[in-house]
């Protein structure tokens, strides 16, 4: 399975079309592949369809009758897009989903293991502070849900 880390920059044509970096096409070449919305960011997931299959059988298998399980389910698999590089190794990002992450020319790719993140230059070089500086003042926060168990 291809592992996807680093940090890439990377634009979005006109038409709303992303390439993927020449480092990960081979792995990817033939491959169905997800688009999703991040759930707590503003950003987007970009899944193999092998791995996000695991994914989607964990997010039905969640209680529809508690509240943030339906939330996570209507988001995730609500916004979840099916794509495919085309002939130029390009994947096409839905205007619903470059809305979300706002998504507008300049954008970052980021390697998280099995999954892509896709950020706006701009918001990516925000959080990224923001993270450091919580980092270094210890404020990190731990939650508990029942969500804590599945992992994206």
């Amino acid at each position: 399975m291809e592992v996807f880390r680093g940090i890439s920059a990377v634009n979005l044509d006109a038409k709303g079309r992303l390439s993927i970096p020449s480092k990960y096409r081979d792995g990817l070449k033939g491959q169905s592949m997800v688009l999703t919305i991040d759930t707590e960011d503003p950003c987007l997931q970009l899944y193999p369809m092998s791995r996000w299959a695991a994914i989607e059988s964990q997010l039905e298998a969640l209680p529809t009758f508690n509240p943030a399980a339906r939330r996570i389910q209507r988001l995730l698999l609500g916004h979840a897009t099916e794509c495919e590089l085309d002939s130029q190794s390009r994947i096409l990002v839905p205007a619903v989903l470059r809305e979300h992450a706002e998504l507008i020319k300049k954008v970052m790719l980021v390697g998280q293991g099995k999954r892509f993140e896709i950020w706006s230059e701009t918001l990516w070089s925000k959080v990224r502070q923001e993270w450091i500086e919580q980092k270094t003042n210890g404020s990190e926060n731990a939650q508990n849900n029942v969500l804590d168990d599945i992992a994206l």
